[in-house]
């Protein structure tokens, strides 16, 4: 049985997709050894990679969001009779220095020397 021209474009195509697909999956694996190295790195020279990690996920995410969990953290904290200051991180959608800011974005602030 020979294959029409549709079933040859289609298994072209669909072999297109899975090489890309498993090229991807490739250039992932190479990333994650890059960001592993980076930690190694960042360990070496002293630095606590796990607080380095969730400073990474903390930008990620909206400030809003954050705020909202810690809204919803501290209700519960007060519920139970528990200092806020066991929240891990406040997250003020408002910028310290006044200058206006999306407020789901983090921005840099300078580090005071």
């Amino acid at each position: 049985m020979q294959m029409t021209e549709t079933q040859n474009f289609t298994t072209a195509q669909l072999r297109s997709i899975i090489e890309r697909v498993e090229r991807l999956h490739e250039e992932r694996d190479e990333l994650s050894n890059d960001i592993r190295d980076v930690y190694a790195e960042a360990k070496a020279n002293g630095f606590d990679v796990k607080a380095i990690k969730e400073i990474v996920k903390l930008r990620g995410r909206d400030r809003s969001e954050i705020a909202e969990e810690n809204a919803i953290l501290r209700t519960y904290l007060a519920a139970l009779g528990m200092s806020f200051d066991m929240l891990p991180i406040d997250a003020n959608p408002e910028p310290a220095n006044g200058d206006a800011l999306d407020e789901n974005r983090w921005s840099e602030q300078p580090v005071a020397a």
